[in-house]
């Protein structure tokens, strides 16, 4: 089947069904469809660089280098390319790798943000895939509000989180959901599919379209404010180490590469008469 063949299957899978009511309309997309070797889409992604420890005690620095993200081949992606985000011993001690956002490019309020990745395993190794607020210049974090539509820490291969940040239920006391591939499997095996479905009142988690999450204001803590209602931009990163998954130890293997086949987004559903 054609490249082109199979992307129209897919918009009518995912974007408007054959009769009935209108779904979800494609506003935003990425399908990394670069020359192997290319660098992220710069009409699509700023690279966010540095050190510093990121808020978390990270291990890495963030680099713009080719060897930290760039367009290769991958004949499980769905046209045969991937974006890889690629974390590194450095020849001069440490860690580098890759954060990308979308601020200034690209925000949404609402809608549907998918994309389909293949993670990465190991102890200390946190791939993310993640919306922050962006209001963030102006009234800083967690003010903005942050969604984790994906979070991974490697030394638990197969177990997936959904969280949000917000006033007086950040870092720690974020609120989350997890869920878990069955018989061991792990999220670096083969490709999956992590989305949010984002509305006024409500945020849905699923993982290959199987819901494992759902949040609403009513859950959150007393005296706490729903912040999820201006727009957020999007954010894909690969860390090492951290509070939370701890730093590599002599099992963690590198480089370890975090591949993303496409991101989409998809406005809010159309509703007919």
């Amino acid at each position: 089947m054609s490249t082109r063949l199979r992307r129209a299957i897919l918009v009518v899978v995912l974007g408007t069904p054959l009769g009935g009511a209108a779904g979800p309309t494609p506003i935003w997309s990425d399908e990394f469809a670069l020359a192997a070797g290319a660098g992220p889409d710069a009409a699509r992604w700023v690279h966010d660089l540095g050190s510093g420890g990121w808020g978390n005690n990270e291990l890495q620095t963030y680099t713009a280098a080719r060897e930290n993200s760039f367009i290769t081949a991958d004949p499980d992606a769905l046209d045969g390319r991937a974006l890889a985000i690629r974390a590194m011993r450095s020849p001069a001690g440490g860690y580098t790798s890759a954060r990308l956002k979308s601020q200034g490019k690209f925000s949404l309020t609402y809608g549907r943000v998918e994309a389909r990745m293949k993670l990465t395993r190991g102890r200390g190794v946190w791939p993310a895939f993640w919306m922050l607020g962006a209001s963030i210049p102006t009234v800083g974090w967690p003010a903005c509000g942050e969604i984790d539509i994906m979070e991974q820490v490697g030394h638990a291969p197969g177990k997936l989180h959904g969280t949000v940040h917000g006033p007086g239920y950040s870092g720690p006391k974020g609120i989350s959901g997890t869920t878990e591939l069955a018989a061991g499997a792990a999220l670096s095996d083969s490709y999956h599919v992590y989305a949010v479905d984002w509305s006024p009142k409500k945020i849905t988690w699923s993982l290959d379209g199987r819901v494992y999450f759902v949040l609403t204001p009513s859950e959150l803590p007393a005296g706490t404010s729903w912040v999820f209602d201006a727009p957020m931009f999007l954010l894909l990163n690969l860390a090492v180490g951290g509070d939370w998954p701890g730093s590599p130890d002599a099992t963690t293997t590198f480089p370890q590469t975090l591949f993303v086949d496409y991101i989409r987004v998809y406005g809010p559903p159309a509703h007919c008469g």
